[in-house]
């Protein structure tokens, strides 16, 4: 019942921000019945059902193919529709400023132009007189009313346009016949008037283009820095704990890799080769590996196999593993080579390395479990726990982990949602205290749903370990 209610308020708001997009990007900008709005219209339709088929075709099974069909234009669709959204509320607020400055630029060109008449030696003289040809007014070229056919200047014409009440559906013209018929007998039909755009139009069309360059640049500058592959940072963490002899210990940490119908295995591939290209210690995997099951995906992540460290590759679960057969994934990274952590420890140079499931796993009955990981350990040495979701950072406290490395937040991915995942998180991205023990987040190599990041670049982390005894 729950997860129907939160369904329909979704696709409310779906519904919603769509139609606001319509109207500014078409119904303001368009004629009614032209075909540049009949085609926004067909859009406005067709994008969002793109969406959420790409969003719901996954859990519902569909053929892999189907999916990788949806993926790329509707997930794409979304981060368009929420930069899209953003640039056309800040212009909300440069729309009235622009329409005030073109009123007052007419309003001044009215003034003036009225002076100007007004002024001129031909109406205020009695006797006509010579006006040399460098100081004499241009006569204003009349532009003939096709109803009253009575002769007016183009820029009453143009002031009189600029004041139409619809900004979208300006009058038709007249017809050649139309005006012939009208026309008195005896007399010469006036041509049609050809309408001019509103200022309203015109302030229309250029907020909605800018908002249009701005969004679709924001979201392809996003795009080309996940398909380009994660930047390395490199960070150094003092443990109490930690013994000289694992002084400058190097473990490379990556989250979030999700491998899925749009970031397949060449993705794979760029996360492997940026990792060895460090030399690290040890390769710690903390969850969310992919999106889909071991069937459609396997052959995607055989690149894992060639992952390089001294003391090994480790793999705990994260949520979206349990939404794609974790039991099965676990048994796939264990055959490349990796070692699952499922609520266990192993002994390191100088240090215990431990991981827990992922909450996510509770449903299935396998969540994680602290004290099986951690209970009888000796903390006398220092201890490291990979755990998918950092809000588990109480119970690693408790125990008396020393450093937690976490991913799952993906830094916000698209901003502004880092500010949201800041209240679902007690650390978004990067190094934080919390007590005794201090918490590592890592933004993520991949991306998941859109295939964009903006504010939040992926990476993959080196941690280096320092004894302070060293």
């Amino acid at each position: 019942m729950v997860f129907a209610l939160v369904g329909l308020v979704v696709l409310a708001l779906l519904g919603a921000v769509h139609r606001y997009v319509w109207r500014r990007f078409v119904g303001d900008t368009t004629a009614p019945g032209s075909r540049l709005r009949r085609a926004g219209t067909v859009a406005a339709f067709v994008l969002p059902l793109l969406s959420v088929g790409a969003m719901t075709s996954g859990r519902v099974g569909a053929p892999f193919w189907l999916q990788q069909v949806l993926a790329w234009p509707g997930f794409l669709w979304l981060a368009c529709l929420l930069y899209l959204t953003l640039a056309l509320l800040v212009g909300e607020v440069v729309r009235p400023v622009l329409l005030r400055v073109l009123a007052r630029h007419d309003a001044a060109r009215t003034g003036a132009e009225s002076g100007t008449t007004s002024g001129t030696p031909a109406e205020t003289s009695g006797t006509p007189t010579e006006v040399p040809d460098e100081t004499r007014p241009r006569t204003e070229k009349l532009v003939t009313s096709g109803s009253t056919g009575v002769s007016a200047p183009p820029e009453a014409v143009a002031r009189t346009a600029c004041d139409a009440p619809d900004p979208v559906a300006e009058p038709e013209p007249e017809t050649e016949a139309a005006a012939t018929a009208s026309a008195p007998p005896g007399t010469t039909p006036a041509p049609a008037l050809v309408p001019q755009p509103s200022r309203r139009l015109f302030v229309s069309r250029v907020v909605g283009g800018a908002a249009a360059a701005a969004g679709f640049a924001t979201v392809g500058y996003g795009a080309y820095g996940v398909l380009r592959g994660p930047s390395v940072r490199r960070i150094t963490v003092p443990l109490a704990k930690l013994p000289r002899a694992a002084h400058g210990f190097r473990i490379a940490v990556v989250s979030d890799i999700h491998i899925g119908p749009i970031l397949g295995r060449a993705h794979t591939r760029r996360i492997v080769d940026t990792i060895n290209a460090t030399s690290p210690d040890l390769v710690a995997v903390v969850g969310d590996l992919v999106d889909g099951s071991v069937a459609d995906l396997g052959s995607a992540a055989e690149p894992l196999a060639g992952l390089r460290a001294r003391h090994g590759s480790y793999f705990v679960t994260g949520n979206h593993e349990y939404f794609s057969g974790a039991e099965q994934w676990v048994d796939h990274v264990r055959e490349l080579g990796l070692v699952p952590l499922e609520n266990a420890r192993v002994e390191i140079e100088g240090f215990d390395l431990a991981g827990v499931n992922d909450i996510a796993g509770e449903t299935e009955g396998q969540g994680p479990d602290f004290g099986r990981a951690l209970g009888d350990r000796d903390r006398g040495r220092a201890a490291v726990l990979m755990a998918h979701q950092p809000v588990v950072i109480h119970d690693a406290v408790e125990h008396g982990v020393d450093l937690q490395l976490s991913g799952h937040t993906h830094g916000g991915q698209l901003w502004p949602g880092n500010y949201l995942a800041e209240l679902a998180n007690p650390t978004v991205a990067g190094l934080e205290r919390y007590g005794d023990t201090q918490l590592f987040v890592s933004r993520g190599a991949g991306a998941w749903g859109p295939p964009v990041r903006v504010g939040a670049p992926s990476d993959i982390t080196v941690v280096e370990l320092a004894s302070r005894q060293a």
